[in-house]
């Protein structure tokens, strides 16, 4: 079994100075942590796989296939391959749990 801490998984992705920080990665299945900041822009592209994010903390809106939703934390938005998709209008800093399905590629 693999477990991680959310106080490790931050330090790592702050070290790692990117917007998103792999941390599992197997065939059927990589997971992530994403953030983006209050203001910024997402400067995501259509993925081949599918897609779950689960918002640890902050509060934004989301673009999927044409609609726009609100997010904050708590919130899980479940995205089809090829659809596209991105955060946007965002007021508080996104931290955001994501997981791809099979691995991303």
């Amino acid at each position: 079994m693999d477990a991680y801490d959310l106080g490790a998984l931050l330090a790592a992705h702050e070290e790692n100075g990117r917007l998103y920080h792999e941390f599992i990665r197997v065939p059927a299945l990589s997971v992530g942590l994403y953030r983006l900041p209050a203001g910024g822009k997402d400067p995501q592209q259509p993925h081949n796989e599918d897609e779950v994010y689960y918002i640890i903390s902050g509060q934004g809106m989301i673009h999927v296939d044409g609609e726009d939703r609100p997010v904050q934390t708590g919130t899980t938005i479940y995205v089809a391959a090829h659809d596209i998709h991105y955060f946007h209008t965002i007021t508080e800093d996104l931290t955001i749990l994501v997981f791809f399905a099979p691995a991303e590629t």
